[in-house]
């Protein structure tokens, strides 16, 4: 179900009615959150927090792969050699 703000201030008991409810701002039709029923919340967290942490894993290992410019690994290095290292530790299959 789909309410507006102010519907929703002026009743709250429409929160217990439902699974989950869209609150939407009226004017200009834009989703401004989803309230979710208790008997779901735990299920629906746990979901939130491993795509949570996925995207978070996915952006340290992009961070990660220039790791080794921080740590010395490449220090008087060619730009050659440091792609060879590079490709060399982290496409082989």
């Amino acid at each position: 179900m789909t309410i507006g703000i102010r519907e929703l201030a002026r009743n709250t008991k429409i929160i217990e009615q439902y699974d989950y409810v869209e609150i939407e701002d009226k004017k200009t039709h834009e989703k401004k959150g989803l309230l979710i029923s208790p008997k779901y919340a735990d299920e629906f967290k746990a979901l939130l927090e491993k795509k949570i942490s996925a995207e978070k894993k996915a952006k340290l290992d992009k961070i990660m792969q220039f790791a080794g410019i921080l740590n010395g690994e490449t220090q008087n290095m060619t730009s050659q050699e440091i792609k060879a290292s590079k490709r060399a530790k982290y496409y082989n299959d």
